[in-house]
């Protein structure tokens, strides 16, 4: 495994070991470290010709696909900071994270499903930094022809682990986005500690359905592939028949992300007649091997992640069943990570994977003087070290003179039911200061019961943790914001009916 400190050493390395080797597979698209190392480099040069160099900002707006991939590391290689856009986000959006972020540079795709970056792009006010935008990156790369070889390799020996990497955004679902700085060093170091907790080796595939401007996709599946020269798939397609076919092609063995965007590929009606035997590692539970499939997923491991870690800090290596006494366990700190839990049940970090600070932020306005960094979850832990996810500070309902954590009672709903979504919020409530109530997901044609929810429940919690009111919303009726969370105050307003 390559221990350099930068991109570029990095993606060097994989290209003369493993050149041949698929780095991303994403849908009809492939790229091999070698393919990914010359265009990559081509790029770079062309974006050298532009003015650009170590501490350009360059933003780049694309789907999980190759033109994302070559982008980064070509910006990257040079020493220049890479600015993921998310493809969610509305065009005020976009501005306000160019005007931020210092942009003077942005590769976007020219759209992307029901979204025109273009137009946006277009329409909106100037942005005081941003001096070149391109939806074509022809014209970057033949100005490549401009810049020496050896003026490439010499920007990219010029790059050091300590110099940023990334400005990485946030989702912003409680608060304005914030950009999270990270190094190079960093963020490599970080993600082989997690590769060999997770065993990612050389010889596997993984399915990741995170999006790369998000941290989970772009450390956690990305730079995680990267350092460990094994292959990523991935799929944007809408499509889940198409999706089956590309898992049943390109045989994913470990898989990570978000069970619940996968919900759609099990309920597919092929999905029974699909050979998907390889994916035997990994959290995307409904898709995976049957014999490998936990009957209850909150007997195994959960992890924690967050950007500001760099991706996951609470985690295990043992895919097993767990005890009942550690049901929901989130596992224990990753390596290079300290911990400690105040008072208020607050998860405070620190170590050298952390960020380096909020963009625009010192170092004093994100860290205790003790160099502690506050993250707003609250947990707790259990005799053996293992960390439990309570919920976000605010968020906690106080009903009647006692907290409930809505975590709980959406994991609750979610056990009873076999998997029904479930977001639990708190409403005013004149006599009990606050309420509980919750809105269920059913998925196209299901029929929700709710006295039978709330008979099944009674045996899981106690009785003033059981919403006083329910609600139940189609996939398609769910407010979003423009990150992809869901809207909580919209979602309030369900009960207003």
């Amino acid at each position: 495994m390559p221990t350099s400190s930068t991109i570029a050493r990095v993606l060097r390395e994989q290209s003369r070991d493993r050149g041949g080797h698929p780095l991303l597979v994403c849908d009809s698209e492939r790229i091999t470290y070698a393919e990914a190392d010359r265009r990559s480099a081509q790029l770079a040069r062309g974006l050298i010709a532009l003015g650009a160099g170590k501490g350009t900002h360059v933003g780049v707006l694309y789907p999980n696909d190759v033109h994302f991939v070559v982008g980064m590391l070509a910006a990257a290689r040079i020493g220049a900071v890479v600015v993921p856009f998310s493809t969610f986000a509305t065009g005020p959006e976009i501005h306000r994270q160019l005007v931020h972020g210092d942009v003077e540079i942005l590769l976007a795709a020219a759209s992307f499903r029901s979204h025109d970056y273009a137009r946006r792009l277009d329409e909106m006010t100037s942005s005081p930094q941003l001096r070149h935008r391109f939806h074509d990156v022809g014209p970057v790369y033949r100005l490549a022809d401009s810049v020496d070889q050896t003026l490439l390799a010499a920007m990219e020996d010029d790059v050091d682990g300590s110099d940023t990497l990334a400005i990485v955004y946030t989702s912003g679902s409680t608060a304005a986005p914030k950009g999270v700085v990270h190094t190079h060093a960093a963020l490599l170091a970080h993600q082989r500690n997690l590769n060999d907790i997770r065993g990612l080796s050389a010889q596997d595939r993984l399915f990741c359905n995170s999006p790369f401007f998000w941290i989970g996709g772009f450390a956690f599946g990305l730079l995680a592939t990267l350092v460990a020269g094994s292959t990523l798939v991935c799929s944007t397609t809408v499509d889940a028949g198409e999706t089956l076919d590309l898992l049943e092609a390109e045989k994913p063995t470990l898989t990570n992300g978000f069970a619940v965007s996968v919900a759609p590929l099990a309920r597919h009606p092929s999905f029974a007649a699909r050979d998907l035997s390889s994916m035997r590692r990994g959290n995307l539970y409904p898709i995976m091997a049957a014999d490998v499939r936990p009957a209850d997923p909150e007997l195994r491991h959960n992890m924690l992640g967050m950007t500001e870690a760099g991706g996951v800090v609470l985690l295990s290596g043992d895919e097993t069943d767990q005890p009942e006494p550690r049901r929901g366990s989130f596992g224990k700190p990753a390596p290079g990570f300290e911990t400690k839990v105040v008072e208020s049940g607050e998860l405070c970090i620190r170590g050298p994977y952390v960020m380096q600070r909020y963009y625009k932020q010192s170092r004093e306005e994100c860290f205790d003087p003790d160099s502690w960094f506050h993250t707003s979850d609250l947990v707790r832990t259990d005799s053996d070290g293992y960390f439990y996810f309570v919920g976000r500070r605010g968020s906690m309902i106080k009903t009647a003179g006692a907290n409930v954590a809505p975590a709980e009672v959406e994991t609750a709903i979610n056990k009873v039911t076999g998997g029904m979504a479930a977001y639990v919020v708190g409403l005013p409530d004149p006599k009990r200061g606050q309420q509980v109530v919750a809105v269920v997901v059913l998925a196209d044609g299901e029929q929700f019961d709710e006295s039978a929810l709330r008979h099944k429940l009674k045996s899981q919690l106690s009785v003033y943790k059981i919403p006083a009111r329910f609600v139940a919303l189609s996939e398609s009726e769910l407010p979003l914001l423009s990150s992809g969370k869901v809207d909580v105050e919209k979602l309030k307003r369900a009960f207003d009916a």
